[in-house]
């Protein structure tokens, strides 16, 4: 592959939480100049055929892939699977055991919601979900556009974080299912940006080490908006623990008009980036 393919292997389809169908998802990625496109849909690849079928008429090489959501101690984090086989039977049962806790998780957001006033919360959240997923970002859709919250920013600070109304700490995979369901479905396991997480740089060290015993590969570099500084830390690691190095929008929407399919910082000369390892 050339040096100036486009790679976006971090997006998400109404699938999960995004606002695009994996068929539009594809088309704006072809507009905006991507190569090579991951789709990364929260606990669920149900949006992977459709994006596939998209790509075989365009200029597009599609990467399977998903993000798996997990409980590291205290920490809630995010790990991509890339080039997986989105049947493979393991990878499908854990998806699964996360999306029923979704279900749970969304009841008892509505029912701390109704307890602050809020009345209507699941079945108003629920026209914003997919069959697959029902997430806190649907509930903040129901809670900007029921007039209790002026943007979905705003609904994060004021309902959904520790100590708010609708807060309700998540239970999800562990790291070593995740990676093992990932590994198991032919995939390499990324840890998705991992400057997001509140951790002390010896408390993420503690991570990737994890991370690397238990069989990841890559550390996602770029993700979105970064500062330089911060992808100079990533890389640094990422050369540490001889990781490879990913990059992704993480792109969901048009309206979100800072984060963009395609839109990213170059990735630096230091580094390894994961598809050199798709050459063989």
């Amino acid at each position: 592959m050339l040096s100036m393919t486009c790679y976006d292997l971090h997006s998400h389809s109404n699938v999960s939480d995004g606002s695009l169908s994996p068929t539009n998802l594809v088309k704006r990625a072809v507009d905006k100049g991507v190569d090579v496109l991951a789709l990364t849909d929260h606990d669920g690849t149900e949006g992977i055929a459709l994006a596939a079928n998209a790509a075989k008429e365009m200029p597009l090489d599609l990467v399977s892939g998903v993000e798996i959501s997990v409980s590291w101690g205290s920490n809630t984090v995010h790990i991509l699977g890339l080039r997986i086989d989105p049947q493979q039977l393991e990878l499908q049962q854990g998806l699964k055991t996360i999306r029923d806790y979704r279900v749970g998780r969304a009841e008892e957001i509505a029912r701390r919601l109704q307890k602050a006033g809020i009345e209507g919360a699941l079945e108003g959240a629920s026209i914003y979900a997919s069959k697959v997923m029902l997430g806190r970002l649907h509930f903040a859709k129901f809670l900007v556009n029921a007039g209790h919250a002026k943007d979905i920013n705003d609904v994060f600070k004021r309902f959904m974080v520790r100590n708010k109304p609708g807060y309700v700490p998540g239970q999800w995979a562990s790291l070593e299912n995740a990676v093992s369901w990932i590994i198991q479905a032919g995939g390499q396991a990324v840890i998705a940006h991992p400057a997001r997480y509140k951790m002390t740089a010896t408390k993420l060290r503690r991570l990737l080490t994890e991370f690397k015993e238990l069989g990841g590969v890559g550390i996602e570099v770029i993700s979105g908006r970064q500062h330089p500084e911060e992808i100079k830390r990533l890389a640094s690691l990422a050369n540490d623990f001889e990781l490879f190095a990913s990059c992704g929008s993480d792109f969901h929407s048009p309206d979100n008009t800072w984060v963009e399919l395609g839109r990213l910082n170059s990735m630096p000369n230091s580094v390894t980036p994961i598809w050199f390892s798709w050459r063989s």
